[in-house]
């Protein structure tokens, strides 16, 4: 307080209001050295709604499961020490997956750094060093030391992270507390930003040509879309969608980018990958035009596609990241002026016929299951009757989101996240959370019994501030992508991925006596429960007993079964 009484100004208070404006949300877990910013945050509740997470990779997963479902700024707070070190998986999986999430991460005043600080990591006197170690983690990280530099600081650290996050700030506990005068932040960056963008408009507008002129010369043949992730973190699906409609292509999409495109529209053709459907390689071979738009297909969406794609005489890659893959053309900058721009010079009849009335799409063919449980497909049918058009989705890793990815067609208006950059188990629930707080709708978490022990007591955070979000959990007592492994490419005499029963809707229930909790061991009591999860405003938590034998739609496992 000042000696008038007024609230002084602090560099912590600089921080929030700059992050007023790209969020309305901050998640973390609390600490001394990050407490500065809290106290921060509380000074502006209309503004900025601080949310406590259980593990600081649950608050990094909400920031990713906001960004990504939003298309604003993921922002993610920790203390120093071992909660600054809890958010590098989570933010592994933002940097492989391009989100943008803004981390702020406490660390010990200034003057105690090399000195004995508690949860030091300064790099002096032998010490961790937290600014290279997130720097293998982030597209732009740095130490702010003194208080004048935080308004730089933040303009380079959110255009970095806007631009294919995650980015880091190390904070000291002094610079966060420090009195502030500061109003502006300078506005140097955004114009150098613009000047760039500048000189490479025109080298931009010739391969737009180049590629238009590509398009159009690949006649009458059909022409297929293979549309990824970027198409969202652009908010092109609009684009995309009357670019398809311009050239009659078919579109298939990535699994981590199920929701860029109408799933019943009738040009939606699938999705392609190891968890996709098998005809994506035949429809890409007898095209005569492919567009990869957003979609740099690493191994997880390209198996199967390789031949397919060599075999396809124009490939047109549109993008900012560089494609994994060989293109004839390959047209950089903001996907939504790409697409719109293509859409406009090659508006053309061609000769395929978009699917009349939504035909069913073929599936990957599993062996029946002969233990005790409900069937994936047909637990991921009931939950397809039951999502509401607007319902986002979030899976998890495993058989369980193999299943969802391969069954599941996302509601109308919906979202659907998956973590396939780093594969990590767990990032479902935090996700889930962050997703539902930020699009203010219901959002339904399926993940598996694995994923839950590892971060799934974030049911806690969903209790505490009551979000609207379902969680489902397949309960099969394993590890069950590892005991097919050990069944398929080993002798299967042993396991160590199999467990005793855990009672996990119970477990929930006495935890939580006030959220509304099932289990469901057959399809009927899945759907009853379904049903009454869909009336509640706040949590709620299903428990589906499945089998760990039940081979998922995943095309390495089935191919080997045949084999």
């Amino acid at each position: 307080m000042s000696e008038h009484g007024s609230v002084t100004r602090t560099v912590a208070d600089v921080i929030v209001a700059r992050l007023a404006e790209h969020a309305d949300h901050l998640f973390g877990v609390g600490g001394a050295n990050i407490e500065d910013l809290y106290d921060a945050v509380a000074r502006r509740p209309e503004v900025m709604t601080g949310i406590v997470a259980k593990h600081e990779f649950g608050a990094a997963t909400m920031a990713d499961g906001y960004a990504r479902a939003t298309g604003r700024l993921g922002v993610v707070v920790a203390t120093s020490g071992g909660g600054a070190m809890n958010l590098l998986a989570a933010l592994a999986e933002s940097y492989d997956s391009r989100v943008p999430v803004l981390a702020l991460v406490g660390q010990p005043p200034t003057a105690l750094e090399g000195r004995g600080a508690f949860q030091d990591t300064s790099g002096g006197g032998e010490r961790l060093d937290a600014e290279r170690i997130f720097a293998t983690v982030s597209r732009f990280c740095a130490k702010v030391t003194r208080a004048e530099d935080i308004p730089a600081a933040l303009d380079w650290a959110i255009d970095a992270a806007l631009a294919g996050g995650p980015a880091v700030l190390l904070l000291p506990k002094d610079i966060q507390a420090a009195v502030s005068t500061l109003t502006e932040p300078p506005m140097r960056i955004r114009r150098e930003l613009r000047r760039m963008t500048g000189e490479f408009r025109s080298h931009i507008a010739g391969l737009t040509d180049k590629a238009g002129d590509l398009i159009t010369a690949s006649g009458r043949g059909p022409a297929v879309i293979i549309a990824g992730p970027e198409i969202a973190r652009a908010g092109a699906r609009a684009e995309l969608t009357a670019f398809a409609a311009a050239i009659d292509a078919s579109v298939l999409v990535t699994p981590d980018a199920k929701d860029v495109f109408p799933n019943r529209d009738p040009r939606f053709a699938g999705v392609v990958g190891i968890m996709g459907h098998p005809h994506a390689p035949r429809l890409v071979a007898q095209a005569a035009l492919c567009v990869l738009a957003g979609a740099t297909l690493p191994m997880t969406a390209r198996a199967g596609l390789d031949d397919a794609l060599a075999a396809c005489p124009a490939v047109v890659y549109l993008g900012d990241e560089r494609p994994l893959v060989a293109a004839h053309v390959r047209v950089p900058g903001p996907l939504r002026h790409r697409l719109r721009d293509l859409a406009a010079r090659c508006s053309s009849p061609k000769s395929l016929v978009a699917q009349p009335d939504h035909a069913p799409i073929p599936e990957l063919v599993a062996p029946a299951a002969t233990g005790l449980g409900v069937r994936y497909r047909e637990a991921v049918a009931a939950l397809t009757a039951r999502l509401e058009p607007g319902t986002d989705v979030v899976a998890d890793a495993g058989n369980t989101g193999a299943a969802v990815v391969h069954h599941l067609p996302v509601p109308e208006d919906g979202r659907f996240l998956i973590a396939l950059g780093m594969g990590g188990m767990g990032y479902s629930f935090g996700a889930g959370i962050g997703c539902a707080l930020g699009r203010r709708r219901r959002t339904v978490v399926i993940a598996g019994d694995g994923s839950y022990f590892m971060h799934g007591h974030e049911v806690h955070t969903a209790v505490e501030y009551q979000v609207p979000i379902t969680f489902v959990v397949f309960n099969n007592n394993a590890h069950a992508m590892c005991v097919t492994r050990e069944q398929l490419y080993y002798s299967g005499d042993y396991t160590y991925n199999r467990f005793r029963p855990a009672q996990l809707g119970d477990g929930v229930a006495a935890i939580f006596p006030d959220l509304p909790t099932w289990t469901a061991t057959t399809l009927a009591e899945f759907e009853t429960a379904l049903d009454k999860a869909r009336i509640e405003a706040g949590p709620a938590f299903i428990e589906l007993r499945c089998d760990p034998d039940e081979i998922p739609p995943f095309a390495p496992f089935l191919k080997e079964h045949t084999a």
